[in-house]
Order: C-alpha cells, then sequence, then structure tokens
C-alpha cells in the first residue's frame, strides 16, 4: 500500500504486539519532529542572573539605590546575585557584610526570596535571591 502511495511505511511503536505503523512520508515526518523539538527548546523559559555589588561600608544612598535596581530585576523575573565584595583587611568586616546582604534580603522580601544565605567565598560573600512567582 506503501509503494502504491509513494510514500514510506513507518513503524511508530515496536513495543506493542502487534507493532503500531504508519504509511506517511518520512522526510516531512522527520522534519516535523525537528521543528517541535526546536519549538519546545525556545518555549523554555530562560534563567538571567543580574548581579549587584556592594561593598562592607556601603552608604545608605546606595543601599538604596542597588536596591530600587534589586526590586526592578526580580520585577522582570530575573534572578539577583548580590555580594559584598572584601578588599583587603575589609575581610575582618565580615558580619556587617552579612548583615547587609540579611537587611537586603528582608527589603525584598516581596519581590523575591533568598534562595541561599549569605556565605563567604573567598573574598566574596554571596546570596541569591529569587523571583517570587507572579499571580
Amino acid at each position: 500500500m506503501a509503494e502504491e502511495q509513494e510514500l514510506d511505511l513507518v513503524q511508530i511503536t515496536a513495543a506493542v504486539d502487534p507493532p503500531v505503523c504508519k504509511i506517511i512520508d518520512y522526510q516531512k515526518f522527520v522534519y516535523q519532529q525537528k521543528k517541535k523539538a526546536k519549538e519546545q527548546k525556545s518555549n523554555a523559559s530562560k534563567v538571567v542572573i543580574k548581579e549587584i555589588r556592594f561593598g562592607p561600608q556601603t552608604d545608605e544612598h546606595d543601599y538604596q539605590f542597588k536596591l530600587n535596581h534589586a526590586k526592578n530585576f526580580l520585577q522582570e523575573g530575573s534572578k539577583v546575585k548580590a555580594y559584598v565584595f572584601f578588599r583587603g583587611r575589609s575581610i575582618l568586616f565580615s558580619e556587617q557584610g552579612e548583615k547587609l546582604l540579611l537587611r537586603f534580603a528582608v527589603d525584598l522580601e516581596e519581590f523575591g526570596k533568598a534562595e541561599q544565605m549569605p556565605k563567604l567565598e573567598g573574598k566574596r560573600m554571596l546570596m541569591m535571591i529569587a523571583p517570587s512567582k507572579k499571580k
């Protein structure tokens, strides 16, 4: 029947008894499979991470400025990676940097949720904040 219609006999499912086959144009079938896969890949959500950098003695105005940027990033749906960068002896103020990041997380509570608590990695203290789910 497939040869009469100048099409291909394609086995769809081999696990079933009897096996399931279709008479279709195989090239068109492969093309449509690739097209579906590409479409699913493009529809997958891409995670964007925005970084905000603080110093251990960040001033109040600078803090508010960066807080507003972080709010905008979270409303866009991006994750925010906030970190305090310590230079030289300022590593002695690591608890001050931790307080700053915790305050940052509390101020952003209505826009996003802290994924990880502040942790020190080398000269940087990192914290990730993910956007809260939209209603």
